[in-house]
């Protein structure tokens, strides 16, 4: 997992690079808002696919004395900050740029060069979108987009999904106010492009750092994890009760388990340490994300 979502993160990487100087060059050249903001645009998303490259490099590091656990959780943390800089930077600059467009228009030069900027960005953002979307469709399975991107643990995957989506719409929104500008000799309609691109921005920042949120503060594993690993639990011999399963995703691929169990007063010390061995080697057989198992024994209160 952790392979396939760098592989979509240096594709969006590579391809916000080869397209924002290209939307400065012709915004500098035709004075569109529209086109300056998709240049911010871009260079906003080139700057959020280096940090959580950094943030897959910082998540692989090994435990430690001071981290026990890892660094899984920076990814989750680079997630959410980069939804922060899409929402303050990107969606910011824009609404700021479109509004004072709107408020002091300033005529189009050779729009020509726009709109072939927009279409090689299209193309661009468009193999850059693909990409994510065969290999987020690869860990989805069988699951909705929305269920799989509310129960998937790794964000940098779904982000640059909605970061490339966010471009792509961002793209048909420049081309449409640019042309409107042009047929009607109204520049506002450019301006008017750079808000709705910075509006657009905006609910994609909204939308990711409430969807990292969960998994920055704490989240713990999909229900149907949780009850399956109570039933492995259970299954053993000299177990009166399986109190509580609880769990908590230190990364992307580290899930920790912690159970409380009742076991039969009767049962020797020596076979309770081989039940729990038993326990854990059968619920990391059945979990691969299961790196870490805590079993407790502690009497059931109805």
């Amino acid at each position: 997992m952790a392979s396939g979502s760098k592989k979509v993160i240096l594709a969006a990487l590579i391809g916000n690079a080869l397209i924002s100087v290209t939307k400065f060059i012709a915004a500098s050249i035709t004075g569109s808002s529209a086109m300056l903001s998709e240049g911010i645009h871009s260079l906003v998303d080139t700057g959020n696919q280096i940090l959580l490259l950094y943030g897959l490099k910082r998540a692989a590091k090994p435990a430690d004395e001071r981290f026990p656990f890892g660094h899984g959780k920076e990814i989750y943390f680079w997630s959410f900050v980069v939804a922060i800089l899409i929402f303050a930077v990107g969606s910011g600059i824009s609404i700021y740029e479109g509004i004072r467009h709107i408020i002091h228009p300033s005529e189009l030069h050779d729009p020509t060069v726009n709109y072939i900027v927009l279409g090689l960005a299209i193309i661009f953002e468009g193999a850059a979108f693909a990409f994510a979307l065969k290999e987020f469709n690869k860990v989805r399975g069988k699951l909705g987009y929305i269920q799989a991107v509310k129960e998937g643990k790794d964000p940098s995957l779904f982000v640059v999904l909605f970061e490339d989506f966010a471009a792509l719409l961002g793209l048909f929104v420049a081309l449409i106010g640019i042309m409107l500008a042009q047929i009607t000799q109204n520049p506002i309609w450019d301006g008017m492009a750079s808000v709705m691109i910075g509006v657009i921005l905006g609910l994609t920042a909204i939308w990711l750092a409430y969807e990292t949120k969960g998994l920055l503060i704490g989240e713990g594993a999909d229900t149907k994890i949780v009850h399956n690993i109570k039933g492995l639990a259970a299954k053993h011999d000299g177990i009166e009760h399986v109190n509580e399963v609880l769990t908590l995703h230190m990364g992307p691929e580290f899930l920790l388990v912690n159970i409380s169990i009742d076991f039969n007063d009767a049962l020797p010390a020596g076979q309770v340490e081989k039940t729990i061995q038993a326990i854990t080697i059968d619920i990391k057989e059945a979990h691969s994300l299961v790196k870490k198992v805590f079993i407790e024994a502690e009497a059931h209160t109805s």
